[in-house]
């Protein structure tokens, strides 16, 4: 019997600041991990800059290939915030004031709000939009069919994305393991692309390193069984442990 395909997932970092290495992004790596847990490998992630057409034509492309899409930032009050009507243009949509959402926000601002911070409860209007709920501040995010827009700041969004998780449909979870040794890529190619073929439904992925001078490698497999990792990881050590190098296996899945 042939095995359901995992879900997938993209990640799309919105902003000049993480382009121009103001910012750097921290989002990345805690979505690919956590949505692999929840078996929903994230298989692509791109940064956009704060540019309308940019942002619609890769929200268009990516929703349409992929089970869920996240954005991260661009949903502040600031004029280069341009998220939220970015995605109404990509739905087709139009952009509303939640009303639910402006009542919180004057309660939460008092009397220091104003039309800036007001912006931050503006979504799409129309059928298949549901807030997603921010623990840390009082702005929300936003689902609108297949696409998650969480916040920039690393905190919010995290504390965004757990809001979601239990209505994330995943597959089995993705585990990796990896070796590291004093072996280089191109002695270790061959052998390495054999595994690979031996094993299709294992990902292994090779990754150089300099570490006391010398250098190394580091495989990593990842898949959904973790004994076929195991058998990777070992058919792996061997191979380094015959070029002459010691290997250093990571913990094990």
């Amino acid at each position: 019997m042939s095995q359901t395909p995992n879900p997938t997932a993209c990640v799309l970092i919105i902003g000049d600041e993480i382009l121009s290495g103001r910012t750097q992004d921290l989002n990345l790596k805690f979505l690919a991990e956590r949505l692999g847990s929840l078996g929903i490998p994230v298989r692509e992630a791109r940064v956009v800059p704060d540019v309308e057409a940019k942002i619609v034509d890769a929200l268009n492309t990516c929703r349409k290939e992929y089970t869920y899409v996240f954005t991260t930032g661009g949903i502040g009050p600031t004029h280069d915030d341009i998220t939220t009507p970015c995605v109404a243009k990509a739905f087709g949509r139009k952009v509303i004031r939640h009303p639910d959402v402006e009542k919180k926000l004057r309660a939460y601002y008092g009397e220091r709000t104003n039309e800036a911070r007001l912006r931050m409860a503006e979504v799409p209007d129309g059928d298949g939009v549901s807030l997603i709920e921010n623990l840390i501040s009082v702005a929300p995010g936003y689902r609108i069919e297949n696409v998650f827009v969480l916040a920039g700041v690393p905190s919010v969004a995290r504390a965004m994305f757990e809001a979601i998780a239990p209505s994330l449909q995943g597959g089995p979870p993705v585990y990796s393991q990896s070796v590291d040794g004093h072996v280089r890529e191109g002695d270790i190619a061959a052998r390495l692309a054999e595994i690979q073929a031996e094993h299709p439904a294992v990902a292994v992925g090779s990754y150089p390193f300099m570490r006391h001078d010398k250098l190394g490698t580091s495989i990593v497999a990842r898949g959904t069984d973790k004994d076929s990792i195991a058998v990777v990881i070992g058919k792996v050590a061997e191979t380094m442990r015959k070029l002459g190098a010691e290997p250093v296996l990571g913990p094990a899945p």
